[in-house]
């Protein structure tokens, strides 16, 4: 079989595998609620991209490697769970950088930011004025949460706070 249209029908049948699975595996499939979902879900990309580059291996390999990835994927969401020391050993606690306009300077450099990260995102969640910004939170996924409103209004509700790491 001529290479270019080998490659076509590699792609065709692991792009397939990859959906076939993901409709098993449901919504969290490329979800990124923890840090392992989003190296599952870069697993699956490189299991991709040698599918289509790799001809020398038969294309059954990758997928079944797919198989195995969205199993261990489904064997660590129910195990997240079903026992919180798995959550717990695979997840990093989200971290507070700001509060009621102040910023965590030594968060802000546990989380590896800078204060300009810190201001694009502010930016990006249309915050006006730092005083108003009521939490900004690393989150466990690498996704920075701005919660903002006015200095006068609610503050967050605790539940969304909950086992965020003040420093």
């Amino acid at each position: 079989m001529p290479v270019p249209l080998d490659i076509l029908l590699r792609g065709i049948l692991v792009v397939a595998t990859i959906i076939a699975l993901t409709r098993l595996h449901g919504l969290r499939s490329f979800s990124k609620m923890s840090a392992f979902d989003f190296a599952i879900t870069v697993a699956v990309g490189s299991v991709l991209a040698g599918a289509i580059t790799t001809l020398s291996t038969p294309v059954w390999h990758f997928a079944l490697a797919l198989v195995a990835i969205f199993g261990l994927q489904i064997l660590m969401a129910q195990s997240r769970v079903r026992w919180p020391v798995v959550a717990d050993t695979l997840d990093n606690a989200p971290l507070l950088i700001m509060e009621d306009g102040e910023i965590f300077e030594q968060n802000l450099r546990t989380g590896g930011m800078t204060r300009a990260d810190l201001y694009g995102k502010l930016r990006e969640a249309n915050a006006f004025d730092l005083s108003q910004v009521r939490a900004v939170i690393l989150e466990s996924t690498g996704d920075v949460s701005v919660l903002h409103g006015p200095k006068d209004g609610p503050s967050p509700d605790p539940a969304l706070m909950e086992g965020v790491r003040r420093s």
